[in-house]
């Protein structure tokens, strides 16, 4: 189902998947995902027909795609988002996040969720993570190595694909987790709740805080190409510009209320609920790709939502 943006329902965006040069799939919490082809100038709604908020979408190619969400949802689609059908995954769990590579991939989500695929998310098979709290985020360099986080200071990471998970302690990790990201198998960001930012040396095995003006929320955490770090905090964006020592804030527009911050060919996306920015230039200017399906009476919700944190 295709739609402009006057007649699409509402549309609170969650995450992004750009698999291709000027091709992005943005995913609507309420169901539908926007398509661009041209960077983000015109943009289509495809209806997944998902029954509760879906939280993540991931591509294995410009048309193979999996979209994840509330009661173990996960719908697929082969045709570059015209059509999705639902696929089961043996859970009725929320699902949160999602990543493929190749033809392999993880979801992970409430309870300790962890699940696999080998197949290009065909079948899925449960891992035993370890651990029964909610894991947010999962992050994996090649088919091996990887990392989760949760609530609760939840760390997790593998080095055999998932089939054993080994939990971390560390005193830095106090409150909830939201997101983590490796620059390569051994300097590891995790980003989470009450201001933390937590760098790893060692692939994962000890994690020290790092300090940043803010204190509220870390909602992810990206390192660009250019070797800037990125995070999202507090509908902000804070940057450091010498591979993660030091951070200051960047002022962007704050009725987007940014959230997420996603890889997008060689450069980034950081997005919210009421919008999309694409890196640009030297990688420190962002310009905004608005959303065009978020109706009136969304944006007029902003400062709630904002505060809300509806995702």
């Amino acid at each position: 189902m295709a739609a402009s943006g006057a007649d699409a329902r509402s549309c609170w965006l969650r995450d992004a998947a750009t698999p291709a040069n000027n091709l992005t799939y943005a995913l609507c919490q309420q169901g539908d995902v926007l398509v661009t082809h041209d960077g983000g100038v015109k943009w289509t709604a495809q209806a997944t027909g998902a029954k509760g908020l879906l939280r993540a979408i991931a591509f294995l190619d410009a048309n193979r795609g999996f979209a994840v969400g509330d009661g173990g949802a996960l719908l697929v689609t082969e045709d570059g988002a015209k059509t999705w059908k639902t696929r089961p995954v043996g859970t009725n769990e929320n699902l949160m996040a999602i990543q493929m590579i190749g033809e392999a991939g993880w979801i992970s989500g409430y309870d300790g969720v962890i699940l696999h695929s080998e197949d290009g998310g065909r079948t899925w098979a449960k891992q035993n993570s370890g651990v029964t709290q909610a894991i947010e985020s999962l992050f994996f360099l090649g088919a091996d190595h990887g990392w989760a986080v949760g609530w609760a200071g939840t760390i997790l990471l593998t080095t055999d694909g998932g089939k054993t998970w080994r939990q971390i302690k560390t005193d830095a990790a106090s409150w909830s987790l939201s997101s983590v990201y490796f620059r390569n198998a051994r300097d590891g960001w995790i980003a989470g709740f009450g201001g933390q930012l937590l760098r790893s040396a060692d692939g994962g095995a000890t994690w020290k805080a790092v300090a940043t003006p803010v204190k509220g929320w870390h909602t992810s955490v990206r390192f660009d190409q250019a070797n800037h770090g990125w995070v999202t905090a507090d509908n902000g964006l804070l940057l450091s510009e010498d591979g993660g020592d030091n951070w200051r804030p960047v002022p962007v527009d704050a009725t987007i209320f940014v959230n997420k911050l996603v890889n997008a060919g060689g450069s980034l996306l950081v997005l919210g609920p009421f919008g999309l920015m694409r890196q640009q230039g030297t990688s420190l200017e962002w310009k905004r790709l608005e959303n065009p399906f978020v109706r009136e009476t969304d944006t007029g919700q902003a400062s709630d939502a904002g505060n809300k944190k509806p995702f």
